[in-house]
């Protein structure tokens, strides 16, 4: 290896090191101060849920904490390579504080936040600050071995780490003890990555909640197993009960018009008639079915387009807001349609309302997609209303959905579904 190689070597390396250093300062700066902060706000936000209060601060203090453990994970990323998932259940912004408070209160992934601030504040900030030790630390030592002992001492001696420096001689020792620490620099790069690994350790998902997951992924896949089997069962039943059924009384009275055609052409004119009003009303069933699937509008226009034209066959007057820049995938398109489908259907037979309000818009890769009437109220999944059905088909897509309903209106029912837009 000649010279150059070897100078080049070592300068990456001592730019590694400084980075490493000024990184890990930076750091720490950080780490006591924002973990305080967070987890002193959660603690008392939470201990006022039980009067109210808590109730309305706990989603923006929790959402606070959620923000700093995601920067965390975003710079163990960048830092260091470590990749730390984020495993939080999605909460719909359309809940109200209540709902939002319990279902924060119920994810596991909170409460690993809450432990993760306690060991941030602590051990955390040890390990993000070793690093700038290691690197600034020599820079004392060597000053006091150089001289700057002596007005350092004029106070009884001054301590360098374990040395206690009152002369020239204790001063070479702290200088030696800064060579050592020196010598130690080359760990501060991996000293940086221990801390974001330490992160990973209380922030990443343990085992039991992997196994949750993979059951709650079970249970979806088995809701659109089921939801399948049932769609082709109804295909199957409206094209035996009605096209098909159709097409074959066709055939019959073109048979009859046949043998008619010599004998008694003003029946077999008749029959004619009533053969063309047939395959009319055959024509208009296929196109209900074939809507039923896949409406056309939906494969070619997108979600928006097709949820106006869904608008504009409902009784009631509804207003459409559409903010989309792009097209989800094909599948996604297709729950999300059905399931506005059949919120509106909901709406329209129960609600009593003579208004809606439809909103779609995507953000922070998610589809949101917001429902509102002015009816009576009462709605609620669980209740016959069919919101059950819509919550499994949207789960397939680890989905989310949400209703507000007071007595009296007016209902709010909200969607979320995570996904990308092209």
């Amino acid at each position: 290896m000649n010279t150059d190689t070897k100078n080049g070597s070592l300068s990456t390396r001592a730019r590694a090191v400084a980075l490493a250093a000024g990184r890990g300062f930076v750091l720490a700066l950080v780490t006591l101060p924002g973990a305080v902060l967070c987890f002193t706000l959660s603690l008392v936000s939470i201990a006022l849920v039980p009067i109210g209060v808590g109730a309305l601060t706990t989603p923006w203090v929790l959402t606070g904490v959620r923000a700093f453990a995601d920067w965390r994970r975003l710079l163990a990323a960048q830092w260091c390579g470590v990749r730390i998932p984020s495993a939080y259940r999605p909460i719909p912004e359309g809940a109200n504080p209540w709902a939002r408070t319990y279902a924060l209160l119920r994810d596991p992934a909170v409460w690993r936040d809450l432990r993760w601030l306690q060991v941030d504040m602590t051990a955390g900030f040890v390990t993000a600050l070793l690093p700038a030790v290691l690197f600034f630390y020599p820079l004392e030592g060597f000053a006091v071995a150089a001289g700057l002992w002596r007005p350092l001492s004029d106070s009884g001696g001054y301590w360098y780490g374990f040395v206690h420096v009152t002369d020239q001689a204790s001063a070479l020792g702290a200088g030696a003890l800064a060579a050592a620490l020196l010598a130690l620099t080359p760990l501060a790069p991996r000293l940086l990555t221990a801390h974001f690994r330490l992160t990973r350790a209380v922030l990443g998902a343990s085992q039991g909640e992997l196994a949750e997951r993979v059951r709650v992924l079970t249970e979806t896949r088995r809701d659109a197993v089921d939801t399948s089997a049932a769609e082709l069962r109804r295909i199957e039943r409206d094209l035996h009960d009605g096209a098909q059924a159709r097409l074959v009384a066709m055939g019959m009275d073109l048979g009859t018009i046949e043998m008619l055609l010599d004998k008694d052409p003003a029946k077999a004119k008749q029959l004619l008639a009533r053969t063309r009003q047939s395959s009319v009303d055959a024509l208009v069933e296929l196109r209900d079915l074939v809507r039923g699937i896949h409406p056309p509008v939906l494969a070619e226009r997108g979600l928006g387009d097709a949820v106006r034209a869904l608008a504009l066959r409902l009784p009631l007057p509804t207003e459409v807001n559409v903010e989309l820049d792009g097209r989800a995938e094909a599948p996604v398109e297709s729950a999300a349609y059905f399931a506005v489908s059949e919120v509106l259907t909901n709406a329209v037979k129960h609600s009593g309302a003579d208004r809606i309000w439809i909103d779609l818009h995507h953000g922070e890769g998610r589809l949101r997609i917001t429902v509102t009437d002015n009816g009576k109220g009462g709605a609620a999944i669980g209740a016959g209303s069919g919101l059950s059905g819509i919550e499994r088909r949207l789960g397939t897509f680890d989905g989310v959905l949400a209703v507000s309903s007071p007595a009296g209106g007016p209902t709010m029912v909200t969607m979320e579904i995570p996904c990308a837009l092209s």
